[in-house]
């Protein structure tokens, strides 16, 4: 039994709990996504001639199907599926895309990351993060129970993980996904308990590319202003206006906001108030406190998936229950960092509340995922069910030994005959002797009277 593992019924009653408080968390986030989606994006849908709740009417739509992913993982597809031949299906599935995307993807926002397929357009980056984070996962399982070499594993560190993440860098430019998809690999690491030496060596390396990426790109040096976004150049109208935007919306909300729907920056101020800056929306409508439960949501999710790969039932649900949660939390963090202007903008969207189909769906498929750990531990024996199994499985060899013992003591009827002749000779033998005694007494007694009579006569 694996030392992380708990098969009790504390155990199994924290689990539980730590599932209900993950399913909560994501219901709040979802209807207050869905109810921010509607007030910060009906301005822009007025603006382009549609219905005031197409976006959330569509957002209502990749909600049901990232719901229906997610039960489905959940419920129905152990999570043990991911250990055998079926993540190399989806692996090839997700680099299938991410090729696509470079050879007929759509630009958009300067970036060309989008495949349009008839009646909606899809991220294929969302979905490749969750793929190479299983993948990895599944790697280290493997080379950590002995089925995969050291060779083996860095053979396929490097062309499974390393050049298509590499690939969607040079191709579509999305440091953004790199940088979740390097937290979720060093998560997944972390808990699977590479040596502290290794994951700092490669926290070095990352930082070091880090630096290359953005002070080598011109376009991301730019962002570098977020210290101080009214220095542009262009008296706060050139790249720093968005974020200044984000501050004056927080700005207004103060501790209570000004109350849902009222926001004025929605109003094609902020540029992507549905999407990326969604959260400074909420900061203004419904202040610091509304903020802060947004982030309290997300501390929760962090929590009850890391209690839910505590208690997984072997190493890999360990690996892949926390590796998820962290990936999710962590774009989470990134986003708010983003608008509050602590870290520069990277265009990743907030998790549940930013407007788009990929970013939900993908973010329902990790909520699944880490159900299905859950949903694995649950199903395991307590400490009590496994002792009485134990018992019974005892008694019954018990049972079959006693039987086989009896089994091969019972004598056979070859056996019985020499017994019934050696019996019957012994009683004949003790007979004979006892009438040879009879006999030899009478004659005795007879001897012994007749010489008494001989005496008398004399």
């Amino acid at each position: 039994m694996p030392s992380w593992s708990t098969h009790s019924a504390q155990g199994r009653a924290d689990v539980r709990v730590a599932q209900t408080v993950l399913l909560l968390c994501v219901l709040a986030l979802t209807l207050l996504g869905l109810v921010m989606i509607y007030s910060a994006g009906s301005p822009s849908a007025l603006s382009e001639g549609e219905n005031a709740a197409s976006y959330v009417v569509d957002q209502l739509k990749f909600a049901i199907l990232g719901v229906i992913a997610m039960v489905v993982l959940w419920r129905f597809i152990p999570y043990s599926v991911w250990t055998g031949p079926f993540v190399w299906i989806i692996w090839a599935i997700s680099v299938g895309l991410l090729l696509m995307v470079a050879v007929s993807g759509s630009r958009a926002l300067g970036a060309t990351r989008w495949l349009y397929l008839g009646f909606f357009s899809l991220q294929p980056s969302e979905f490749f993060k969750i793929t190479v984070l299983l993948m990895f996962a599944r790697m280290l399982y493997e080379y950590q129970s002995g089925s995969l070499s050291a060779q083996g594993f860095l053979t396929q560190l490097f062309c499974c993980v390393i050049v298509p993440i590499g690939f969607m860098y040079v191709t579509q430019s999305d440091l953004g996904t790199t940088l979740i998809c390097f937290v979720g690999l060093m998560a997944v690491a972390w808990l699977g308990e590479v040596p502290k030496r290794i994951l700092g060596g490669v926290l070095v390396v990352f930082f070091v590319f880090g630096l290359i990426a953005i002070f080598g790109t011109g376009y991301r040096s730019d962002r570098m202003l977020f210290m101080n976004p009214w220095d542009d150049g262009e008296e706060g109208y050139g790249n720093g206006f968005q974020l200044i935007h984000s501050f004056y919306a927080f700005a207004e909300g103060g501790l209570f906001g000004v109350g849902l729907g009222n926001s004025r920056e929605k109003f094609l101020y902020l540029p992507e108030a549905e999407t990326d800056f969604i959260f400074a929306v909420v900061g203004e409508e419904l202040g610091l406190v509304g903020a802060m439960l947004v982030v309290a949501l997300f501390i929760g999710i962090l929590w009850s998936s890391l209690r839910i790969a505590r208690m997984a039932p072997d190493m890999f649900g360990l690996m892949m229950a926390g590796g998820c949660g962290i990936m999710l939390v962590a774009q989470a963090f990134l986003n708010i960092g983003c608008v509050i202007g602590l870290l520069p903008t990277t265009g990743k969207p907030l998790p549940f509340l930013s407007s788009g189909g990929s970013s939900l769906i993908a973010t329902f498929i990790l909520i699944g995922l880490i159900l299905s750990v859950a949903h694995g531990a649950d199903l395991q024996p307590s400490v009590y069910e496994q002792r009485r199994a134990d018992l019974r499985i005892v008694k019954t060899q018990h049972t079959k030994h006693t039987a086989s013992m009896q089994h091969s003591t019972k004598p056979s009827r070859s056996q019985k005959a020499p017994h019934a002749e050696r019996g019957a000779q012994k009683s004949y033998s003790s007979q004979a002797s006892r009438s040879a005694q009879r006999s030899r007494t009478s004659r005795t007694n007879s001897a012994s009277g007749n010489a008494r009579t001989r005496r008398t006569r004399r």
